[in-house]
């Protein structure tokens, strides 16, 4: 079988609360962000908000945008690691049933979970304790799978530790030796003050493809506008996807910055929107769509999601729609 992406990242499945402001502040977390914590801290917040409805599915931030490439109809595969428990089962189980390859031996332990609080503002504070997935190795990325892909797609998160990093280098070096396209997202502005270095020398060799918020790039390139930056990045890889938040997204590709106006929505939730957005590129370039319009379809697919609770659309695209989207 062949695939539009390979993906690479961590398996979590994602625990979804809608909480107040308070609460929140009484947790004690920086709103907004993701932080890292153990098993431990993370059953404390859950007991902490014990009574709040909640939901769950299999995400990752590049699980996430998988999801979404096969959600438009596209065809993929996924490399990550779980444990042989009931959270890790209902992940493998919640991956397969949308159509994705995910073939990964099951390991002992605990697998990775996410917390993701919701404030009324549709911020997402994300707490995330990463079980096995941490023990993803380059033994575990099937180099035919990516011989079969058109792209690679990898998250930054798997830059934090070993051997999840030597895992990520693996399999951009698979793609590398089989003429596959590499597209890398940064995933996190808290990343980039502990490896700017290495996802510049990434951007500047092996990536095809780089995904960034504006903060990230800012972080990257030094510069303050959204076009320079996109400029700057430009420089270094053959594509840049920089997105905007509301204000929509910039697209380098040749040389010239293709402009992506931003979908209106009252936000409920931004847990995954840029991961959807990812999706809506991807799927786009790797089946037969512009770079415009495969920008178009991104945004649209973010501005939905952000409408939602939860990183998974309630409401898929239709291909009449995605048809009526692109068109010129």
């Amino acid at each position: 079988m062949s695939y539009d992406v390979f993906g690479v990242g961590n398996a979590l499945v994602d625990i979804q609360a809608k909480v107040d402001e308070s609460t929140l502040n009484r947790l004690d977390f920086q709103k907004g962000v993701m932080t890292l914590v153990d098993g431990e801290v993370q059953q404390e917040v859950l007991n902490a908000i014990a009574g709040i409805d909640v939901t769950r599915c299999a995400g990752g931030s590049a699980a996430n945008t998988i999801m979404g490439i096969v959600g438009f109809g596209g065809t993929a595969s996924y490399a990550c690691k779980v444990a042989s428990d009931e959270i890790g089962q209902f992940f493998l189980q919640d991956m397969r049933k949308q159509g994705i390859t995910v073939e990964v031996p099951t390991n002992d332990g605990q697998s990775g979970t996410c917390v993701i609080l919701i404030t009324p503002d549709a911020e997402r504070t994300m707490l995330t304790s990463l079980g096995v997935s941490i023990t993803l190795t380059p033994e575990d990325i099937q180099e035919s799978a990516i011989r079969q892909s058109k792209f690679v797609y990898v998250e930054g998160y798997l830059f934090t530790q070993e051997p999840t990093r030597s895992a990520a280098l693996k399999a951009i070096e698979l793609a590398k030796k089989h003429d596959v396209k590499v597209a890398f997202t940064v995933s996190d502005p808290f990343l980039i003050q502990y490896h700017k270095d290495e996802f510049l020398s990434l951007i500047e060799g092996p990536v095809d493809l780089v995904f960034c918020n504006l903060d990230e790039a800012r972080a990257l390139t030094g510069k303050h506008d959204a076009v320079d930056c996109a400029h700057e990045l430009h420089n270094h890889a053959e594509n840049v996807a920089l997105t905007l938040g509301g204000d929509g997204s910039v697209l380098m590709h040749e040389g010239a910055v293709i402009p992506i106006e931003g979908v209106e929505v009252s936000p409920v939730d931004t847990t995954g929107a840029g991961d959807m957005y990812a999706a809506g590129i991807l799927y786009g370039i790797t089946n037969g769509m512009t770079w415009k319009q495969s920008g178009r379809l991104a945004s649209h697919a973010a501005a939905r999601v952000v409408g939602q609770l939860g990183a998974r659309l309630a409401q898929p695209f239709t291909e009449a729609e995605i048809q009526e989207l692109v068109g010129e």
